[in-house]
């Protein structure tokens, strides 16, 4: 194990058997979560993020975002973030970017070595060309700068139905399933999803790996929609848990197909 990952190892375990604390240092998105794996993997997220970001002013590039930041506040507090969004009402709904470009993430180019941190969460799964968002993200970098990336599992069950079943049918498990009553209109999600190949993590890590770019933490979770679904449907979520304990029965190795989510932290090496 390397000397990151075993970092990542030791934070991972300091969270979760932190004592909970004050929810005015937390984001909205991180306090929105129920209790459950994707909560701690944010944690640790956020930790690590906190040990490895260099002290001061911060210059970061948020890929797509509304009105949600899942960065820790400590971090988001003393950074000049930049936001570029191809829809309108996604940057008219951001309130904590100072800069906010309305544009394509796959064409629109910063100068190289500008941030020290990337983030992309729940976006590249919307992107038609993912290779050049990547691209993009490695040359924008500083030398040990950081990439976190958010992202749904397309080899999950939730990952499967949602690239192959119909955007009308996202809409309908937003509003009914989670309550999103708003779900589907202008600037509000679910958004249509493409699924491209490098979505795949181990894909994504191969594209990066060749650009100078080492994983310091991944982790594969539960997505928070089977906790939100055990309290508000629980007939419904207990019919999905039977449905993929059989699945992974099935599947070799140690496979759980409700880990539809993950995140990674990837470090441009310093040159």
């Amino acid at each position: 194990m390397t000397k990151s990952l075993a970092l990542a190892t030791r934070l991972a375990a300091r969270t979760e058997l932190s004592v909970p604390v004050p929810a005015e240092i937390h984001p909205e998105s991180l306090l929105a979560l129920p209790p459950g794996e994707a909560k701690q993997s944010l944690l640790t997220v956020h930790s690590i993020l906190e040990a490895r970001l260099p002290a001061g002013p911060l210059s970061i590039y948020e890929a797509g975002g509304g009105s949600t930041s899942y960065l820790p506040l400590g971090v988001l507090r003393r950074a000049h973030v930049t936001v570029v969004d191809i829809d309108a009402d996604q940057i008219r709904n951001n309130s904590y970017a100072q800069e906010a470009v309305l544009g394509d993430i796959q064409t629109y180019r910063f100068r190289p070595e500008r941030f020290d941190l990337i983030i992309c969460y729940n976006v590249i799964e919307h992107i038609p060309d993912v290779a050049a968002v990547l691209s993009g993200f490695c040359e924008a970098l500083k030398p040990n700068g950081l990439l976190l990336m958010g992202a749904p599992n397309p080899k999950s069950l939730s990952g499967i139905v949602t690239k192959y079943s119909p955007h009308w049918f996202h809409v309908w498990f937003y509003r009914t399933i989670r309550g999103e009553k708003n779900a589907g209109l202008p600037g509000e999600a679910p958004f249509p999803t493409h699924f491209h190949p490098m979505v795949t993590l181990t894909n994504l890590e191969a594209f990066v790996a060749d650009r100078g770019l080492q994983v310091i933490y991944r982790k594969k979770y539960e997505s928070p929609r089977y906790p939100e679904m055990r309290r508000r449907k629980p007939v419904l979520a207990a019919v999905i848990d039977a449905a993929a304990k059989a699945i992974n029965a099935l599947l070799p190795g140690r496979i759980d197909v409700r880990h539809g989510d993950y995140h990674v932290i990837l470090r441009k090496l310093g040159s």
